[in-house]
């Protein structure tokens, strides 16, 4: 999912969720409430874009620790692999727009994050472009990312980039989770949704794990639906290609664990944009302003 960063917003302390919650609000492992579910079954889930990206650079732990003190237990993120094999944290699949590589590295063009090895990739300076305050900061590699994410208590909605730019990144993708601990009871069950726009990219993590929860970014066709419900557990579409007629097709399907299928919309950055979508009742809302979403739909 692609968007720019927008102004900051006032940081409020708020409400995270969770995914399969039960029917009496719960507290997450931090204390932080969530309310009983989402969607038309309650508050949809709020869902910080790259961490918290309205306010830090997007991607970086820096986004993933505001995110945690605005209150919010979910955040998204991008993987990449570099040249050498290492998985790491990026949206785009150039260096370009978001760190000092054509400085550093000038004669590298087009700058693709699979033409750098990860130690070049470290040196690099990810936080500049956003502004000074935020010098300095770096690319995460996915370890370093997930640590830091399970430091904080919170939780992962991990999007695997172009794929087929990657053949096996999925395998990849699912070692590294399982050396860092995340594909134990609790992470599987509770903390991780692995997602992405490749159909075949989200089969294979399924075919690999069928206990991690995944989900398909995009919009199908809703006579396509079932065949999507045989191999994942939400539809993740832009939220200006959905209807509340299509929201509730999709939620009238059982996914692949034999639990109602879910729609989580994006990047939804604006109070009329989530009133909209919470109006059809979708059942998270991935957004840059976590913050502006939860003072309208929370």
């Amino acid at each position: 999912m692609y968007a720019r960063p927008v102004a900051a917003t006032a940081a409020v302390l708020g409400l995270g969720a969770a995914l399969f919650s039960g029917p009496v609000a719960q507290a997450d492992e931090r204390g932080r409430t969530a309310p009983a579910s989402a969607g038309r079954y309650g508050d949809p889930l709020i869902i910080a874009h790259r961490g918290a990206s309205c306010a830090a650079p997007e991607n970086t732990l820096a986004a993933v620790d505001l995110a945690d003190r605005m209150g919010f237990a979910w955040v998204e993120n991008d993987v990449q692999r570099t040249r050498d094999g290492e998985l790491v944290v990026i949206h785009d699949d150039t260096l370009a727009r978001t760190t000092d590589v054509e400085e550093r590295f000038p004669g590298r063009a087009p700058w693709n994050v699979r033409d750098f090895t990860a130690a070049e990739i470290a040196t690099l300076d990810a936080g500049s472009w956003f502004g000074p305050t935020w010098a300095g900061a770096r690319i995460p590699t996915l370890e370093q990312y997930l640590n830091r994410v399970d430091r904080n208590g919170q939780k992962l909605l991990l999007e695997i980039k172009r794929p087929e730019l990657y053949p096996g990144i999925e395998k990849d993708t699912l070692r590294v989770l399982r050396e860092e601990g995340w594909l134990d009871r609790k992470h599987v069950r509770h903390k991780l949704v692995v997602q992405s726009f490749g159909a075949d990219s989200v089969k294979a993590v399924h075919r690999q794990r069928p206990d991690v929860i995944t989900g398909f970014l995009g919009t199908p066709t809703v006579a396509d639906l079932p065949s999507y419900a045989a191999f994942t557990d939400q539809i993740n579409p832009a939220a200006s290609t959905i209807t509340a007629d299509y929201v509730a097709s999709v939620q009238r399907l059982k996914g692949a664990h034999g639990k109602r299928l879910q729609v989580h919309t994006w990047t939804v950055n604006d109070a009329a944009g989530a009133a909209r979508v919470a109006g059809f009742g979708v059942d998270g809302i991935i957004t840059n302003n976590p913050d502006v979403v939860r003072d309208t739909v929370g």
